[in-house]
């Protein structure tokens, strides 16, 4: 059952988040939420603490103060190994820079996820090869990311991200490193396939363009998130 100050129906909800690197308070007050198989763009510009909130959000860096519940569990009460767990196969990543492992192939990247959880090499490949069908890019499966474009290499991330099919994928700057015409089909590829799998996205941008591709916008500024839904 959600509590008064979480939206109803929400997948993932944080209220009231504050975290601070020493002197500098990264998160001041803010608040999130973002509903089954929903896409958020959280906007704000450099420093406003966009990513401090992803990362609060999936469990990597916890708050000093504040909630977040993912599912109707306290994921800042989980211990580090339940919430390792949540990141292996319930949350899917996918940086500026795709951080793929430079000395596997594209298609032993993608499975890699698959791997860390148990499955065995040749049905974790298997499902490796559908998911880079389905972003366009299984004629590069035999290559190393050295040898394919940034694009190419965002969308291998984007396919390793959704090998698991996770409930909430979460995308900081996806597109950063790519030439508009590039970023547009990632994004495209990307939101496409989410929503074809129900995941829901949550997408830490600072351009338009890319937040235009989200159902619903936040903005992060100075610490504080505006989220709409804790004002119904």
């Amino acid at each position: 059952m959600s509590s008064p100050t979480t939206p109803a129906g929400s997948l993932l909800a944080a209220t009231d988040l504050h975290k601070t690197y020493g002197p500098t308070p990264a998160l001041d007050g803010a608040s999130f939420s973002v509903h089954p198989g929903e896409v958020v763009a959280v906007m704000g510009p450099s420093g406003s603490g966009k990513s401090t909130l992803l990362h609060c959000l999936a469990g990597i860096v916890p708050p000093d103060s504040g909630t977040i519940t993912y599912n109707g569990r306290d994921l800042t009460a989980m211990s580090d190994a339940e919430r390792s767990a949540l990141r292996r196969g319930e949350f899917g990543f996918v940086f500026q820079f795709g951080q793929l492992v430079p000395e596997l192939t594209c298609v032993e990247n993608v499975a890699l996820p698959l791997r860390l959880n148990g499955v065995k090499r040749k049905e974790a490949e298997r499902r490796a090869v559908e998911w880079l069908q389905r972003l366009e890019v299984d004629d590069l499966a035999g290559k190393r990311p050295g040898e394919v474009s940034g694009g190419q290499g965002q969308r291998v991330a984007v396919a390793r991200s959704l090998v698991t099919g996770p409930r909430v994928l979460f995308a900081d700057e996806p597109t950063g490193a790519l030439d508009s015409l590039n970023g547009e089909r990632v994004m495209e590829l990307l939101t496409d396939a989410a929503r074809s799998t129900g995941a829901a996205v949550v997408l830490v941008t600072h351009e338009t363009r890319v937040a235009a591709y989200s159902d619903r916008e936040i903005v992060v500024r100075d610490g504080k998130a505006r989220d709409m839904e804790f004002a119904r």
